[in-house]
Order: C-alpha cells, then sequence, then structure tokens
C-alpha cells in the first residue's frame, strides 16, 4: 500500500512539473507582447535580420528562433526532425555570456539529449563554452545546434551542410559568405540579430540596401520602446546620457557613417505602401533617367485629389538598346491602361542629356524614343539643390501623413532613397542615384491634384441635353 501511494505521489509530483510553464511557453504569451519579435518569427524570408539597439529585445527573438527549430515545433514554419544549424558569435566568451545563456534559458533540461563542451563541465555547462547540443527533436529525432565564433577565422566554418545559421551580432564578410554555402544544399536560411556599430558595411549594402534584389532578404529596426518589458524611467534617463552619435545605434540600431543622409526625412514604414489599385484619372507623368552601363530608370507617378504624389510603378534595367526599354514601359503602360494621345503615342519626361548624340551614333536617346512612340520631353529642371529641397517637401510628414507614397514594387528607387548621402560641400555622392533623378525631374513639375469629377444629378444632365440642342440650333441657322 505505501508502495502505491509513493508511486501516486510521484506521479502527481511530475504532472505538477510538466503543468508548471517552461520559459518557452512564457515566450511573448502574457499581456505584453513584443509586436517586432513576432513579426520576425512570422516572416517566411530565408535572410532575415533584425537592427536592434542595445536591450531591444533582438538577442531573444534569435535564440527563440533557434530553439523553435531545433525542437521542431516552430509555429510559423514548416518543422523537420534532425535538424543542425550554428550560432555564430564575435567571440567565445561573447558565446558563452549571450547567445549561450539564451538558448539555455529557453531550453528545458529535459529537452537537452546531450552535451559536448569546449571547455567546463556539461553538468554545469552554462558556465563554460558549450561545442554542441543535442536536442530531443518533437519528431522523435536528435536535432545538434553547434556553437561558433568569429574569432576561429573562416577554415573552422568549412563542410557542413546546415538547415539554419544564427549570427548573433555582424560577422566579417568572409565567414558570412561561408555560411552561406553550408545552408546551400539544404535550401536552408540565415537570421541575424545585431547593433550596426561599424558603420556601411557589406550588412548595410547586401540587406538594409537590398543592392542585389534578392526576394528573400527581409530586415526591421527594433529599439528600445519596442520592447515592452524595459523599465520607460530607466530608458529617458539613458536617452539623456548617451551622446547623439551614440543613440542611433544603440536606441534605435540604425546606420551610421560620415556622411550623413539626404533624405533624412524618408521612413520606410511610413513611405512605402502596399500597391492598390490606382484609379485612372490619378495618372499624372511618367519620367525616365536614360543610362547604358548606368541602368535606364522609368516610374510612373499619380496624383490624388488631395495632392498626394504615388510611384506606381518601375522600370529599371541596365545594358540594353532603347527599343528594348519602350517595349517595356509600354507594357507597364498596357497592364495599368495608361492614357496615350490620338496616334496612341505615350508622354513621359526625360533628362535633357537625352538630347546629345554620341560619337557612335547618328541620333540622340530623345529621338530613338520618339521612333519607338514614347514622346519624351527633355526640358526638365535640373538643378540638383532645388530638386532635393522639393522631394524633401513632399517627404516631410505633416499632421502625421507625407505627401509622396512609393509602392513596394519600386525596389531600386526604395533602394536609392535609403543609401542616397552627402558628398563634400552641398552635393550629393554621384553615385547609385538615377531613380532619385527622375525622382526630382517629376517633382519640380509642381504635380497638381485632379478635379474630382461630380456626379451630375438627372436635372443637370438634362440642362446640359437642352443646351446643347439650342446651341446646334443656332449653328444649324446661322448657316442658313
Amino acid at each position: 500500500m505505501q508502495e502505491i501511494i509513493a508511486r501516486i505521489i510521484e506521479i502527481e509530483n511530475e504532472q505538477s512539473r510538466r503543468k508548471k510553464p517552461d520559459n518557452l511557453s512564457l515566450y511573448n504569451a502574457g499581456e505584453k507582447q513584443h509586436k517586432k519579435q513576432l513579426e520576425f518569427h512570422k516572416c517566411p524570408k530565408k535572410n532575415r535580420w533584425v537592427f536592434g539597439g542595445n536591450r531591444s529585445g533582438k538577442t531573444e527573438c534569435g535564440a527563440v528562433e533557434t530553439v523553435y527549430m531545433a525542437r521542431g515545433i516552430h509555429p510559423y514554419r514548416q518543422n523537420k526532425p534532425n535538424v543542425f544549424g550554428w550560432v555564430v558569435s564575435l567571440s567565445t566568451q561573447v558565446q558563452r555570456d549571450v547567445a549561450q545563456a539564451k538558448i539555455l534559458h529557453y531550453l528545458k533540461k529535459e529537452w537537452i539529449a546531450d552535451i559536448t563542451m569546449l571547455s567546463g563541465k556539461k553538468e554545469s555547462a552554462q558556465f563554460g563554452v558549450i561545442d554542441q547540443i543535442h536536442v530531443k527533436n518533437v519528431f522523435g529525432g536528435i536535432s545538434t545546434i553547434g556553437f561558433k565564433s568569429c574569432d576561429q577565422g573562416r577554415e573552422k566554418f568549412q563542410g557542413s551542410s546546415l538547415d539554419f545559421v544564427w549570427f548573433d551580432e555582424e560577422p566579417p564578410e568572409d565567414i558570412y559568405r561561408e555560411c552561406q554555402m553550408r545552408v546551400f544544399d539544404k535550401c536552408g536560411e540565415i537570421f541575424g540579430t545585431m547593433t550596426p556599430l561599424k558603420g556601411l558595411t557589406f550588412i548595410h549594402d547586401e540587406i538594409y540596401l537590398n543592392a542585389n534584389g534578392s526576394s528573400e532578404v527581409w530586415y526591421e529596426f527594433m529599439e528600445w520602446s519596442d520592447n515592452p518589458y524595459l523599465n520607460e524611467k530607466e530608458l529617458k534617463k539613458l536617452t539623456e546620457s548617451l551622446p547623439l552619435d551614440q543613440l542611433e545605434s544603440r536606441r534605435y540600431g540604425r546606420f551610421k557613417c560620415s556622411e550623413g543622409l539626404v533624405y533624412t526625412e524618408f521612413d520606410e514604414n511610413v513611405h512605402v505602401i502596399d500597391p492598390f489599385s490606382v484609379p485612372i484619372e490619378w495618372y499624372d507623368d511618367i519620367a525616365i533617367d536614360p543610362g547604358f552601363t548606368n541602368p535606364l530608370s522609368c516610374h510612373f507617378y499619380a496624383v490624388d485629389y488631395d495632392g498626394n504624389v504615388y510611384v506606381i510603378a518601375e522600370h529599371y534595367e541596365r545594358e540594353k538598346p532603347v527599343d528594348y526599354h519602350a517595349g517595356e514601359i509600354k507594357k507597364i503602360c498596357s497592364r495599368l491602361n495608361w492614357p496615350t494621345d490620338s496616334s496612341g503615342r505615350i508622354t513621359a519626361l526625360i533628362d535633357s542629356a537625352a538630347n546629345q548624340k554620341t560619337l557612335s551614333g547618328t541620333r540622340s536617346v530623345t529621338e530613338l524614343f520618339y521612333d519607338c512612340g514614347i514622346m519624351v520631353n527633355p526640358r526638365v529642371d535640373k538643378d540638383t539643390f532645388s530638386g532635393i529641397q522639393r522631394v524633401k517637401q513632399f517627404l516631410k510628414i505633416n499632421n502625421g501623413k507625407p505627401k509622396l507614397y512609393i509602392f513596394r514594387t519600386c525596389v531600386n528607387l526604395i533602394r536609392e532613397i535609403k543609401g542616397y548621402r552627402w558628398g563634400k560641400g552641398e552635393s550629393p555622392v554621384k553615385h547609385d542615384d538615377h531613380a532619385l533623378d527622375e525622382l526630382r525631374y517629376y517633382l519640380m513639375t509642381k504635380p497638381k491634384a485632379p478635379t474630382p469629377n461630380k456626379i451630375k444629378t438627372e436635372i443637370q444632365k438634362d440642362k446640359e441635353r437642352l443646351a446643347k440642342r439650342i446651341f446646334n440650333e443656332r449653328m444649324q441657322n446661322n448657316r442658313r
């Protein structure tokens, strides 16, 4: 009888232990939720990054993502058994104190099949440096979380075939490239969480600007106010104590450099919008910045009844002849049902440099577009300083709203506007600005809001018919 009672007590204790919530089940499960952490987990892209300030919650979501994948319990992705992934830190000490500690925080002891150590004892793994954690996967297999540090050098990152890599802070480029090869054959993924403290590195170009135009790249900025678990009074004190140049990175997770941004007013969360069906009466003009070695940039512009400008379509390619570009522009016109003149021709603005004839050609770019049925107007205002100020006016947020919106599909314009910087004096760096040039040309035309078509009553229509009949009768009488 005593044995039965002891067994019942043992079972009840085990049931109580299992009912006790673990750290992973408590993650973003209460009244307070870190919305940007959830956006990161929900994103389906294969190259995801969080650019966050210190204590913004970025490392937390990287550790949870790692545990989700290893356990096979990711709530928003297809799960797999026997997952193999790496956690990459800047050094073994940083690994032990940050990424490793976070992962152990979210892994229950009974989920761990084994631990192999680089130094220290696995019975107290949190005090040593872990080589690998072998995790029980819910599908019945064993997943492996391996730990790597950048100070080991690129050669230590060769050979393995991986399902994922988590970079805790920004790695050197050679290690990043090596890890890209490691996830290649398994169609795996890369995710990173970092505070941008190194200036405009390759991560700035490849991820933030998405210079290669990859459809699998995604990022978000995460700052202190996004973290609902931080104390507001302490935040205020720390904000006041930090110099402005450090605040950009350490609070807001923004990239910084010695050359300032031209369009500081641009906010991707405000100015970039999802495409929608634009009324034809909003259609206004097309602008072109020609190029061959450099890309030809062309955008389609619309203006609503309140004078807000929308960039709704984009053509952006290099090393193609004019007839090719004209054909692609016409395809967009056909898709949008863009208006033409009585002869079926399209009108557009173009850089006045298109009037020049090259040594290798007898006809200018303007003439070549004319031949293709696109009537380009080279009489544009090219004053750079005035044009920049005009763009800034449209980007400026007044009463919570700007005057310029860009469809998310116009990826090259978005990329250029994010990376446009001042050089020496009052001139911007003349690089990667082709879309920005034709944006200036268009906005310098001072686009006006269209007049809404008023719905006429039947009485108004009857009056118009009567007036037209009287007019026609008078005209006939005058001819007699």
